[in-house]
């Protein structure tokens, strides 16, 4: 009984922790979901040490990923996704091929197993849906073209993650070689996967066998999508093939049902509570002394992958027919990892291709590299800024990227924020203004409004904006 009141209790710490941790998150207007992930850093054992026992979670952080799964299926919109598929077919593909490629030169030299490369070249050329979609509103360019493009990529990077799971749930020992019966089996999954999306991009609804049974019944509706979710992934394990597949399936068919509506409405609590308990067992599975103790290498992977994933993203949109200001924005927006970069290093885990080791230094990387994704973005729409400005003085360029900061903390009124303020009004001197006249004239705008016109990089400023689902497709009416 009393571990039974022990077990009670560490939930309860975990429920309120992540409640708090969110809400924190959310008033600086980020993603909660990177909430959850600190909630579960602070709380493991690496932390404060409060919930140690990370197997009470684990089975509940499966189902998260099911249920993630099966609501990125149903919020599916391939309707959106036939304006750019094109540039969205071509980015992820190009995007693979060159993860995997780069990761194969870096595995030849430090002779690295053949599975390992293909797990890292696939983590490296994912990118977080719930992020991107989140920096997009934010700076008002989610209705945009630039937002089209953007999310469209995202589209394809989901669909793309089913074949990659399938991929690497055939590696089994380390061992990368696969035979010819799963070999067959791969490829027939992925051809029913295509055909599948074919036939439902033509704008057909189905009728569910059990719609008119259930209708609208509080109890019974979310019961009947569970059972749809859980069933077709466990169906899908018992081919040998991986639950999530059959997950994302179930969710795909309700998606483009008439009963789509109503079910993500009374599923749509269940999925927020299991995706936390995903993403909170993410920073459960932080290791904050083995961050600490590899910083540097840590911190050069996640600039690394930053900056070569928003140049390679650059380079093919434009090469796609994009304006550069476009692709720089769409660039910028995808140069962080996924959230399914935590599920591909945990399969790579299980199958033996990736050592624990390297699986704390995945998790460390994405996580980082989630948490960093808005600091990226304004300096790099800082610097864009200054390059359509054609500023090329140094000083200039750095009043433009440390102004903003230097007169925050100046403002702050405390020591330590006022000491910091001197000391970047000093780097910056004697260009940042000095009267509140020049402060007002500072704050015009650097480029003429582009009005209408969203493809200019000067886009509005950030207006507060209700978190986005997971996949663009919940946004949009049926």
């Amino acid at each position: 009984m009393e571990g039974h009141t022990s077990s009670i209790t560490e939930l309860a710490i975990v429920v309120v922790a992540a409640l708090c941790c969110g809400l924190v998150v959310r008033s600086f207007r980020q993603p909660i979901l990177l909430g959850y992930i600190l909630a579960g850093a602070a709380l493991g054992p690496s932390g404060l040490g409060l919930v140690e026992n990370r197997d009470q979670v684990q089975l509940l952080a499966e189902l998260g990923v099911l249920m993630l799964l099966f609501f990125i299926g149903m919020e599916l919109q391939l309707r959106s996704l036939k304006a750019v598929w094109r540039i969205a077919l071509m980015t992820t593909l190009f995007q693979i091929a060159v993860g995997v490629l780069a990761m194969s030169l870096l595995g030849f030299y430090l002779d690295w197993p053949i599975g390992l490369t293909v797990v890292l070249g696939f983590v490296v050329a994912l990118s977080s849906t719930a992020i991107a979609i989140k920096m997009l509103e934010e700076i008002g360019e989610k209705g945009t073209r630039v937002g089209n493009v953007t999310i469209g990529i995202l589209i394809a990077q989901d669909l793309a993650v089913i074949p990659m799971m399938l991929v690497v749930s055939t590696f089994t020992g380390g061992n990368a070689s696969i035979g010819a019966g799963t070999l067959i089996k791969l490829v027939l999954s992925i051809a029913f996967l295509a055909i599948l999306l074919v036939y439902l991009g033509r704008g057909r609804r189905l009728r569910l066998p059990f719609a008119k049974s259930v209708g609208r019944n509080v109890d019974l509706t979310p019961l009947a999508g569970l059972a749809f979710c859980f069933g077709a992934a466990a169906l899908a394990g018992l081919m040998e093939l991986s639950a999530s597949y059959g997950a994302f399936l179930a969710g795909l068919v309700i998606g483009n049902s008439t009963s789509r509506r109503v079910m993500m409405h009374y599923t749509a609590p269940i999925q927020s509570v299991l995706l936390m308990v995903f993403f909170l067992t993410i920073g459960l599975l932080m290791d904050l002394g083995y961050i600490w103790e590899n910083l540097g290498t840590v911190v050069l992977i996640v600039t690394f992958v930053a900056i070569l994933k928003t140049a390679l993203n650059i380079v093919v949109i434009r090469a796609m027919g994009e304006t550069w200001p476009r692709a720089f924005l769409s660039g910028v927006m995808l140069a962080q990892l996924g959230e399914f970069s935590f599920i591909l290093a945990a399969l790579g885990l299980t199958a033996g291709v990736i050592s624990p080791e390297e699986h704390r230094l995945l998790v460390a990387v994405t996580v980082l590299s989630l948490i960093g994704s808005p600091i990226w973005l304004e300096a790099a729409r800082r610097l864009h800024r200054i390059a359509l400005l054609g500023i090329t003085s140094g000083r200039e360029t750095l009043r433009l990227t440390l102004g903003p900061e230097a007169m925050a903390l100046g403002r702050s009124g405390g020591r330590i924020g006022g000491r910091i303020g001197d000391w970047l009004r000093l780097a910056a001197k004697p260009l940042l203004p000095e009267t509140a006249e020049a402060s007002r004239r500072d704050q015009k705008p650097l480029a003429p409004d582009a009005g209408s016109d969203h493809d200019s990089a000067v886009s509005a400023p950030p207006r507060r904006s209700p978190a986005p689902p997971l996949n663009p497709g919940a946004a949009e009416a049926d």
